[in-house]
């Protein structure tokens, strides 16, 4: 299995930190965002992995390179620095790279501590799409999509992704499995993942699973800076 992390965002939100860092090399703990991730898949066993960019995307690849320090081989997907393609439409750009069979997608402006190796085998027979999801923050209350039949205190890596319902929000974490075939045919360019997510669902072709945590959306200068506290002080 492949694995694609997704770091072509502008990082205007955490600004002025971003002006000359790309979002996913700001450090918590001692370490980039992206190495952190880089590290959890190649424990998981992976072994090629496809990073997108777009803002200070030179930056990033001067920072990691081919990726064999860290025990992996990097593929580049660059986008145009001033207008990164969305999450669909940056895998569509890179699916050259990520070939025909399901590959493992993570956010890379994310923190989490995930044993990604069942990730491995939980895309099930006639499934494209296996998503994984977190209690809501503060900042996403409403949550994304809901899930058959669990509640928040029971993990089921196959239950039946769901519209989110008042009983059944949970928020998706910027971590999943996918099928390239949710992709193929599709023209390059602009393109959300959600309509796609949304269609895949109505017919069935989505599941999903419920994560505890710790998991963190570094989205603002004030949540990068908590975090690194609390991995600082052995509190997450």
């Amino acid at each position: 299995m492949k694995a694609m992390i997704l770091a072509a965002g502008l990082g205007t939100r955490m600004r002025p930190l971003t002006e000359h860092t790309p979002k996913p090399l700001l450090e918590v703990g001692g370490k980039p965002l992206i190495v952190w991730h880089l590290q959890a898949l190649r424990a998981a066993g992976i072994r090629e992995v496809v990073i997108n960019t777009a803002w200070l995307g030179d930056k990033l690849e001067a920072a990691l390179g081919d990726g064999q320090r860290f025990g992996l081989k990097i593929h580049w997907s660059h986008e145009p620095a001033g207008q990164p393609l969305e999450t669909a439409g940056g895998i569509v750009r890179a699916l050259p790279l990520l070939g025909h069979e399901p590959f493992l997608l993570v956010n890379g402006d994310i923190w989490l501590r995930y044993h990604m190796t069942t990730l491995r085998t939980a895309l099930a027979p006639g499934k494209q799409a296996h998503l994984v999801l977190v209690d809501n923050p503060a900042h996403n209350p409403a949550g994304d999509f809901g899930l058959q039949g669990i509640g928040a205190a029971t993990a089921d890596e196959h239950a039946v992704l769901m519209p989110k319902s008042a009983d059944s929000a949970f928020t998706y974490a910027g971590l999943a499995v996918y099928c390239p075939s949710l992709f193929q045919g599709l023209s390059q360019g602009v393109r959300p993942l959600a309509p796609l997510l949304r269609d895949a669902i109505a017919t069935g072709r989505a599941s999903g699973e419920y994560f505890a945590g710790p998991w963190v959306d570094v989205g603002t200068p004030q949540r990068l800076h908590e975090l690194d506290a609390a991995i600082r002080a052995n509190d997450i």
